[in-house]
């Protein structure tokens, strides 16, 4: 048995709107894109989407459209994806590294307090692998410091928190569409927001900084979507919802058949709707194989699994000198993740969770 520890679940669905979009001549910007943002925007719940290339460029945009600059700090989560970072340094800003709470991998409320000062422009925090970091609490601290909330929902498409989605809790929300995410256009991204300025300066941010056309206002990039990508993530929208109930099946299943001693299971915090885009456990001392050990054994035996992530953003070569994250350097020794995927079916996720079990 090979089960991937990715896999996108397109269909036919998805061929038929990709063909009409080649049909139609309109291969670029146009109708598909527009009303993407408009059904993205309604998921959500708020009132504007911008949809863009990649999920980092909407980063970017939206540090730009928030007026991050040079001079301006940045506070981030130490353990997350290299390009929540690196948006800050593109903007000529600085990310000022936060821990993570060791529950749940997400930013920690109390360090980001101890991090801000009187440079900080913005707080970027990610709902790290589906789970909604604590948004009440990032919010509150940004009110009181007048600082730009900004997600990082990458990998949290249609999470969330006290009842409300993820893409609507800061003042900029930022998602992706890459082929491995919980819902996929090959590559993609969008951002979202509440404010009618925000969503202005997006528009420009993209489109090489036009306030119409040919009339060039600001310095922009060309971050926009094609239809192509557009009328993908069309379909993956409408079944976003059913892909992310398979994923919380598949997660309850190993939550309560991986029995090892010596692996610390992922948990979901009060409050908070977990949609599994990584299902990423944690090796300890007290297991008979080391992390790198237990992941050359499962690939051995069909299952792909992957570190999400090795190494914490406070200890990569391109911030060097960083102050030290211990919680997030901790995490990423231990933390591997295994299949969680729509297309991880019945059989295969008994397979995984029999097999981790069978080492002890």
């Amino acid at each position: 048995m090979q089960i991937p520890i990715a896999h996108p679940s397109l269909g036919n669905e998805e061929n038929t709107a990709v063909l009409a979009v080649l049909a139609s001549g309109m291969i670029a910007q146009g109708p598909e894109t527009a009303a993407f943002e408009e059904e993205f925007a309604a998921y959500c719940g708020v009132p504007h989407a911008v949809a863009t290339n990649n999920g980092t460029a909407a980063l970017h945009a939206a540090l730009l459209a928030a007026g991050v600059g040079p001079g301006d700090e940045v506070v981030v989560p130490a353990f997350t994806f290299f390009a929540t970072a690196s948006s800050v340094s593109m903007c000529g800003a600085r990310p000022v590294f936060a821990d993570v709470d060791p529950a749940t991998a997400t930013i920690d409320p109390a360090d980001i307090l101890a991090k801000v000062t009187e440079k900080t422009k913005a707080v970027i925090a990610v709902h790290l692998y589906g789970q909604p970091c604590d948004a009440g609490a990032v919010r509150d601290i940004c009110d009181d410091a007048d600082l730009v909330f900004i997600e990082d929902a990458a990998q949290a498409h249609g999470a969330t928190y006290l009842g409300q989605k993820t893409g609507s809790l800061g003042d900029l929300a930022c998602f992706s569409f890459y082929a491995t995410k919980n819902m996929a256009t090959g590559e993609g991204g969008m951002v979202t927001t509440g404010s009618d300025e925000y969503d202005e300066r997006l528009r420009r941010v993209i489109n090489h900084g036009q306030s119409e056309k040919y009339l060039h206002t600001e310095l922009g990039y060309n971050y926009r979507m094609t239809d192509i990508n557009a009328a993908i993530g069309r379909v993956q929208l409408a079944k976003l919802d059913g892909f992310n109930r398979r994923r919380q099946e598949n997660a309850a299943y190993y939550n309560s058949h991986i029995t090892a001693p010596g692996l610390v299971l992922p948990s979901v915090a009060p409050g908070r709707t977990h949609v599994w885009h990584q299902y990423s456990l944690r090796v300890t001392d007290a297991f008979p194989l080391s992390r790198d050990e237990l992941m050359a054994y499962l690939r051995e035996r069909g299952i792909g699994c992957a570190v999400h992530y090795p190494v914490a953003l406070s200890r990569q070569p391109f911030y060097a000198g960083a102050a030290s994250c211990p919680v997030a350097e901790s995490l990423a020794a231990s933390v591997l993740s295994i299949p969680v995927h729509p297309g991880v079916i019945d059989e295969a996720r008994a397979y995984i969770a029999d097999t981790i079990n069978g080492v002890v």
